[in-house]
């Protein structure tokens, strides 16, 4: 227990640290306010890290830039990331596919990749600074910077067995932590004020709970019968192919503190993805966190048969349009038949009735 304290807390200073930035912030990203689209398809995701039931979803590609110096010049050179979206009325799920070589060091978070989502909560949060309020560790509280929210699932895999779930469980309960696999739910105001949920900087208030669940896979992995423990590190280092990580989580939460999203279908929601990689081998921070944009992209939680255009031109329509219409065609000739055959029935001449006692 006390190693994986030491790993959670280790990897939120460097998390923390990560974010000291050099110079002036500017934004540059041609993916700035690009629209997703999260379809209602039920019953179609098994939350395993594989890819498979994915294959029918459209996603959208996005280049890796660094965070705090978001140019295209310095993209992540592994490959880029497709983030993929659904809902089924209950529950929102996400595949992110990031290109990459196989790294694993079990045990330690920092060598290994590590996959983040933010999304907005207050109405003052900005995507730069993760909440943008002004206040320092010392003095931020949920009145100095209440409007600045945002809520961030991270997942580092030092300690995750790929294929295997994630993130809430029976054990953390009362936390947004995850002693297990490290995927867990957290808040923020800025990168200097940042907590699992339940936590604070006044305490623990410990009536939260993390709300995600996740697993991860890599393309190089052949075990789709299931790893454990002792099959680390899974694979050889240095494999080519992609990284994949699926998570969900309710679309609405029991939350009381201001510490998670809410999602309404038929609404809008900004968010972002962050890729962290152990460039060269090297441990990341600084440099090895890299963003899908350096401002909130747009998430539509669309309700049914819907075509989508985002500011790129690119198209995504819905296969409930063709079902509908086939239903629709079915409804008509079903009709038009009952009706042929009433009027034929009812043309037909009728059979002389014989009494008995004639025959």
């Amino acid at each position: 227990m006390f190693r994986s304290l030491f790993v959670i807390f280790t990897l939120f200073f460097v998390l923390v640290n990560s974010h000291n930035e050099s110079g002036e912030w500017s934004c540059e990203s041609s993916n700035s306010g690009t629209q997703l689209a999260a379809e209602f398809r039920p019953g179609v995701i098994t939350l395993d890290g594989h890819p498979d039931d994915w294959k029918d979803i459209d996603g959208f590609e996005f280049s890796l830039l660094p965070a705090l110096d978001p140019h295209e010049d310095d993209a992540y050179k592994g490959g880029k990331m497709t983030v993929k979206a659904l809902h089924d009325g209950k529950d929102v799920f996400f595949l992110l596919q990031v290109d990459g070589e196989y790294a694993y060091s079990q045990g330690e978070g920092n060598k290994c990749p590590s996959i983040a989502l933010m999304f907005q909560i207050g109405e003052n949060a900005t995507y730069h600074n993760m909440g943008g309020c002004k206040e320092s560790p010392d003095t931020c509280t949920n009145k100095t910077c209440r409007g600045h929210e945002v809520d961030i699932m991270h997942f580092t895999i030092g300690t995750a067995i790929p294929g295997r779930l994630y993130g809430g469980n029976l054990i953390d309960m009362g936390t947004g932590d995850d002693r297990f696999g490290h995927l867990v739910d957290v808040y923020s105001w800025n990168p200097h004020c940042r907590y699992l949920d339940g936590r604070g900087p006044k305490g623990h208030n410990n009536t939260a709970q993390n709300d995600w669940k996740g697993a991860w896979w890599h393309s190089s992995l052949n075990g789709h019968s299931g790893f454990v423990d002792e099959d680390s590190p899974y694979a050889k280092d240095g494999e080519k192919g992609a990284y994949y990580f699926e998570f969900s989580r309710p679309l609405r939460t029991m939350d009381r503190f201001q510490q998670d999203a809410e999602f309404k279908i038929g609404n809008v929601s900004n968010f972002s993805a962050a890729f962290w990689y152990p460039v060269d081998g090297k441990p990341w921070h600084g440099s090895g966190h890299y963003t899908v944009s350096c401002d909130w992209l747009k998430l539509d939680f669309i309700s049914g048969a819907s075509t989508l255009t985002d500011t790129g031109g690119i198209k995504v329509e819905s296969s409930w349009n063709a079902a509908v219409a086939f239903s629709l065609l079915l409804s008509v000739v079903a009709f038009c038949l009952s009706v042929f055959v009433g009027y034929r029935v009812s043309m037909q001449k009728g059979v002389p009735f014989t009494p008995v006692d004639r025959l």
